[in-house]
């Protein structure tokens, strides 16, 4: 079972779909198009420790994390 991890401002919503099932595949590719559109980050564990950011939708990746776009503001 696959996860796509969103984060927002409230903290995260999980998503778990099955990379076998073609329904919940194209479900969870549409998910993964619509949020990276919309400036958010997708990046995927690649190893002990490491991440790297994914521009396209992989099926066979486990565990998908999407962050928003950081916004930032003034120093004071």
């Amino acid at each position: 079972m696959a996860i796509q991890i969103v984060m927002d401002s409230t903290g995260d919503s999980r998503h778990f779909f099955n990379a076998d099932d073609a329904r919940e595949l194209a479900k969870a590719e549409r998910r993964f198009y619509e949020l990276t559109d919309a400036g958010f980050t997708a990046a995927v564990r690649s190893g002990l420790a490491q991440v790297s950011q994914m521009r396209s939708f992989d099926p066979n990746a486990e565990e998908t994390v999407l962050l928003p776009r950081l916004v930032g503001g003034s120093a004071r």
